[in-house]
């Protein structure tokens, strides 16, 4: 082990803290609205078979290298993908710039997600003035949505100026918090916003399964079918390629692993400080709030009120109508609904706060690591840029700029950035070496067999994945084969804005890496 550098960081206060971020980071929208609708349309519970395969082959071992590499570049005084790629592989002068992707790729999710996280925010006042409460049917409450995001204008909204507004408030949230630290804002927010989510889940589960059949003339509409529903298997399901893609798929966005977050925050572990039970730990607590809590709330909730065929309709109808339009039409049909519909998107906006200053740290931290930046200047810096790149989302919403980020920043980088991270970990730091840094410090030994998952089956894994994208969709999707002629030329003015932004990245690091040489270099 080369020797380390010492200097003033940034660091946790606990280990709990470190945990609970990590857990915070994983814990989000897709635990709530993404599993349910996943696991409904891809076979109920034979979605698990490859869902939990897929954890145990890609979710954990990668949570195990990302908190593994993290730490062992931050004793290096590196925090971020391009300095700790380099601390890896030291005699390669390009591995840096794959790590820009661990910085690209979760400035851009941040981009839509942190507006996505406004509404829910926007929601939970509304349902507290019961601004949505002539909306009593899946059509007037899908409008209500749409007036809301500015798609269309009706008697509820006249343009995007409200959610601009809790667009607003949110942005700046997340900025604060940035602004405050890593133990001061980040490790506190997700203490208490953790605790707070998880006694909001826990009260509208209970809620939820104690339903019953609320409509006597339909006895068989009632929560015990509805989790047959999610949970009973359709053994036929395992035949289709798309169900193992969309579990592994599933994994990867649970557990953010391939995002460069964790990387980021293991950087400020001590180099005695256990990983090995640490991620193992991160990654239970949000099998916890998924598997458990996820899949015992909306997909029952809606089966009680709606029946089979119109949760089927309801799950083919995606995450955002499950979460936005489905749900709160339940919950007005109980007693407290106000009280529990704000529950239930009060903690979606803290799932999505907890996820959305994670993805904003690692830009950040590279400003503060490379350029010498307090953490404030970092911060400000980052929002100028976000916030710009936020109006995109927000005004050209419906034609495609959404999707086209979600796909390139949350989707396709993830996968390529999981593929590098684990071919470096183990083929050239090397298994054996790999192997005694994850257990240094360690609370837990990890199963041998995990020596041979991590260098042949996880990076098979994704090459796999990888090869059956562009094979089946690689073309279409470069030469917007599928993408409706109307939505054409915003698709292609994002992917301008991608690519420029990319190449500003990718010019920050030559720039950093060209200044700490000729400092290296002075006498």
């Amino acid at each position: 082990m080369e020797e380390l550098h010492k200097r003033p960081r940034d660091a946790w206060g606990s280990k709990l803290g470190v945990i609970l971020a990590v857990a915070g980071s994983a814990i989000g929208l897709g635990n709530f609205l993404r599993f349910p609708v996943q696991a409904a349309q891809n076979g109920g519970g034979a979605f698990m078979i490859p869902y939990f395969i897929s954890f145990l082959l890609l979710g954990l071992p990668l949570m195990w290298v990302e908190w593994t590499t993290g730490r062992f570049g931050g004793g290096f005084e590196r925090s971020t993908a391009p300095g700790i790629f380099e601390t890896v592989w030291r005699k390669n002068r390009f591995i840096k710039y794959f790590g820009v992707i661990g910085i690209f790729g979760p400035t851009i999710i941040f981009t839509y997600y942190s507006f996505i996280e406004s509404w829910l925010l926007g929601y939970s006042v509304f349902a507290l003035t019961g601004k949505y409460a002539s909306c009593t049917d899946q059509a007037s409450m899908g409008a209500f949505l749409q007036g809301y995001q500015g798609l269309v204008q009706n008697e509820h909204f006249s343009s995007v100026s409200t959610a601009y507004l809790f667009f607003l408030i949110t942005f700046g949230i997340n900025i604060v918090i940035m602004c405050v630290g890593l133990r001061a804002g980040i490790e506190r927010v997700c203490k208490l916003g953790l605790l707070v989510l998880f006694v909001f889940a826990i009260i509208i589960m209970v809620r939820v399964l104690t339903l019953g059949a609320p409509d006597a003339a339909r006895p068989d509409w009632n929560v015990n079918n509805g989790l047959g529903f999610l949970w009973n298997p359709q053994w036929a399901k395992l035949k289709e390629a798309k169900v193992w893609l969309a579990a592994a798929g599933q994994i990867f966005f649970t557990l953010s692993v391939g995002f460069g977050v964790i990387l980021t925050y293991a950087s400020y572990l001590r180099r005695q400080d256990d990983v090995a039970l640490s991620g193992l730990t991160a990654a239970s607590a949000n099998e916890v709030a998924e598997v458990i809590l996820g899949g015992s709330i909306v997909i029952p909730a809606a089966f009680a009120f709606f029946g089979n065929e119109g949760t089927l309709e309801i799950a083919k109808g995606g995450a955002f109508n499950l979460g936005f339009v489905t749900m709160p039409l339940v919950l007005q049909k109980v007693a407290f609904g106000e009280f529990f519909a704000f529950a239930w998107f009060f903690l979606l906006f803290i799932a999505g706060v907890t996820s959305s200053i994670s993805l904003a740290l690692p830009a950040i931290v590279f400003l503060q690591d490379e350029f010498n930046l307090d953490r404030k200047t970092a911060s400000i810096i980052f929002a100028v840029v976000t916030f710009n790149l936020c109006q995109v989302v927000i005004f050209f919403n419906g034609h495609g700029a959404l999707d086209e980020m979600d796909f390139w920043g949350g989707t396709f980088c993830v996968v390529l950035f999981a593929l590098i991270e684990v071919i470096l970990f183990a083929w050239v730091f090397g298994m054996d070496r790999a192997w005694s840094e994850l257990h240094n410090g360690s609370d837990i030994r990890i199963p041998r067999i995990y020596r041979f998952i991590i260098k042949y089956v996880t990076p098979s894994f994704l090459i796999l994945i990888l090869g059956a994208w562009f094979i089946q969709d690689g073309w279409p999707t470069l030469l917007l084969e599928r993408t409706p002629r109307e939505k054409v030329p915003y698709v292609i003015g994002t992917r301008v804005l991608l690519v420029d932004l990319f190449a500003m990245v990718v010019f920050l690091v030559w720039l950093a890496w060209r200044k700490r040489q000729e400092k290296e270099a002075m006498p």
